[in-house]
């Protein structure tokens, strides 16, 4: 099973791939429609809003976690 480098999710089926392609190393919600990897503006902010419906941080503070969770994935390392 490999883990999305983006965003760490697991992918172990072919709807968890950009249009199904297995061979890609991130997740389909780190996609844009057309399957490219999304850039780490839009990924940033597609966490921030995923943290915000789920764990009900304010914006800012969701923000700033998910920079810090991408910090540590092999697509953004070296970025903040």
């Amino acid at each position: 099973m490999k883990l999305c480098v983006s965003c760490g999710m697991p992918m172990g089926k072919a709807e968890d791939f950009p249009l199904g392609d297995e061979s890609k190393d991130y997740c389909v919600h780190c996609a844009r429609p057309d399957g490219s990897l999304q850039s780490y503006e839009e990924r940033a902010a597609g966490m921030a809003a995923f943290i915000v419906r789920t764990q009900g941080l304010d914006e800012g503070a969701a923000l700033s976690a998910a920079k810090t969770m991408m910090s540590r994935l092999p697509a953004w390392r070296g970025r903040s």
